[in-house]
């Protein structure tokens, strides 16, 4: 996982922990989870926005061949 291994993931935790303390870790990761949340659905909202079939070209087309 990115070249960090166990002790490296220890140390970059206690670190956190030493900053923030054990009162702040709850409401960081439910911030982060929100965060996280938020951020795929955004994502999945804007794959299903983007249609890429000319259909107002096709009726038009339509239209011109029949007058």
């Amino acid at each position: 996982m990115f070249g960090i291994g166990i002790p490296e993931l220890v140390i970059i935790l206690v670190i956190i922990l030493i900053i923030f303390g054990t009162g702040k870790l709850p409401e960081i990761g439910g911030a982060l989870g929100k965060g996280i949340r938020n951020f795929r659905k955004a994502s999945h909202e804007t794959q299903d926005e983007i249609d890429v079939t000319p259909e107002a070209d096709a009726k038009s087309s339509d239209k011109d061949t029949n007058a």
